[in-house]
């Protein structure tokens, strides 16, 4: 439950004083914010080790440790006293039939691919009720992900192999692998669904398949280290971003420098296996950028109606504005009448609650000035120009190893999608760029000095004829 919070606020010459008075503490100071803060930090980080050390306890006892992988489901099932029993799993027999069908099938030498492809075909569905890739079966060996790797299917439970942290550069979730000797096993056998022949006979074909495509020196972690200091790394533009417009899977790397479809290359439900090389696709995707999402018709006419939208509601800020300062001032003249009258001896008991009325007018339009928001200038009338100048800066920025991935940051943020569809000819690719208008409207306002989300971000909130919203402009390119 949260704690009360009573908010007072104290008008004075030249500021607003916000005071936060909280139940449980009273007024709140910088002392309470300093340490709370720590405070709060010491709790969440003690919580995380507890909560570790709990669902050890509950894996050293059979229990699952969290999550729910591809042949079980939770066992619904509750104690004497009525309380549902947590971490136990049991058997799916029509799914169980599905994984020794691709463990025999790998150990016979059938490739994951071919596997992947198999299934989608006869219409069995995946895990989470998606279509199978090759990935979710082979895995990772080294993490024990895929079907292949899962020694949860041999009635070994295993639990720590990685640790979940945040990728201080993007704020994303990234996982770590564990050291050996962190992991922790469990014997399960009333979840074993693979004997140990089979499990051994797909280890036995994973190692002649490693074998065959083992690393040379230069890829070990020494050589890659090496040949990182010798070389410059080239920032990708375009990952997660290519969207092909046959069967509307994503577009993804399969060999180095080649994008194709990926449920043509790894789940076989796309009969299009056309593919195009990774630098004429980002020529193509940087040039219509720079030379086409600007100078479309579509983005004259949005930028029209957004500056007649800004003029208005600029109109009917200052309007309010005006009026709110002028009804302030009529107040505290009144007030300074009442006050002048009681001290020349004129107290009549009225005039508290005519006082308690104007401070809270008062109190009204003080607030309301105070959040109005600020004038939105207007778009700079060069916009296509300085939009197009920052493009190509940031163009020769992506081979900078230092602000090469800034600038596709930068670039990313304004393409929404790009689709791909085959062409009548041999090789042919036909692309279709969609990007993001306020991307574009922000990147030129930048440009022309003035901050990259304002004031384009706070239009797109407050407008009440908002259909401007996710607007995007589409070029072929």
């Amino acid at each position: 439950m949260a704690t009360p919070v009573r908010v007072e606020m104290t008008p004075r010459r030249n500021s607003l004083a916000v005071t936060i008075v909280t139940l449980a503490e009273g007024e709140i100071s910088e002392l309470h914010v300093g340490l709370k803060g720590t405070m709060n930090a010491l709790f969440l980080k003690d919580l995380a080790m507890k909560t570790h050390r709990g669902l050890r306890g509950r894996v050293e006892k059979g229990k699952a440790g969290g999550g729910l992988c591809y042949g079980y489901r939770v066992l619904k099932q509750f104690d004497g006293n009525g309380e549902p029993v947590r971490g136990d799993r049991e058997i799916i027999a029509e799914e169980a039939d599905i994984i020794r069908r691709i463990f025999r099938e790998f150990a016979s030498g059938k490739s994951p691919k071919a596997i992947a492809t198999d299934l989608n075909s006869e219409g069995i569905p995946g895990p989470l009720g998606r279509a199978w890739g090759d990935t979710s079966i082979r895995g990772h060996i080294t993490r024990g992900t895929g079907i292949l790797n899962n020694e949860l299917y041999t009635g070994v439970l295993v639990w720590n192999r990685q640790r979940f942290i945040k990728d201080p550069s993007t704020g994303k979730r990234v996982s770590r692998p564990n050291p050996e000797s962190q992991w922790v096993k469990t014997e399960v056998p009333h979840l074993r669904m693979i004997e140990d022949d089979l499990w051994q006979a797909v280890r036995n074909h994973q190692n002649q398949i490693s074998a065959i495509f083992r690393p040379n020196p230069a890829n070990t972690l020494e050589g890659r280290m090496k040949r990182l200091h010798l070389t410059v790394r080239l920032v990708s533009l375009l990952p997660g971003l290519l969207t092909f417009g046959c069967c509307g899977g994503k577009f993804g790397i399969i060999t180095p420098g080649r994008y194709a479809c990926l449920n043509h290359h790894r789940r076989g439900i796309c009969d299009n296996g056309r593919s195009i090389t990774r630098e004429k696709i980002e020529a193509r995707v940087l040039s219509g950028i720079k030379d086409r999402l600007v100078s479309s018709q579509a983005v004259a006419e949005v930028v029209k109606a957004y500056a007649e939208e800004m003029n208005r509601l600029n109109h009917d800020r200052r309007a309010q504005a005006a009026i709110d300062r002028k009804n302030l001032a009529k107040v505290e003249k009144a007030i300074a009448g009442i006050i002048s009258a009681i001290e020349d001896g004129m107290y009549q008991p009225s005039m508290k609650a005519r006082m308690d009325d104007l401070e809270r007018q008062k109190a009204d339009i003080t607030a309301r000035l105070s959040q109005s928001p600020d004038d939105i200038p207007d778009i700079h009338p060069n916009v296509a120009n300085l939009y197009r100048l920052r493009v190509e800066r940031l163009t020769e920025a992506l081979a900078d190893p230092d602000g090469g991935r800034q600038a596709a940051e930068a670039l990313r943020s304004l393409i929404g999608e790009i689709v791909l569809t085959p062409g009548t000819k041999r090789g042919e690719v036909h692309a279709e760029l969609r990007g993001e208008l306020f991307g574009i409207l922000g990147l030129a306002n930048a440009e022309a000095g003035g901050p990259q989300n304002s004031p384009f971000m706070p239009f797109v909130e407050a407008s009440p004829r908002n259909h401007f919203r996710h607007k995007s402009i589409t070029a072929p390119i």
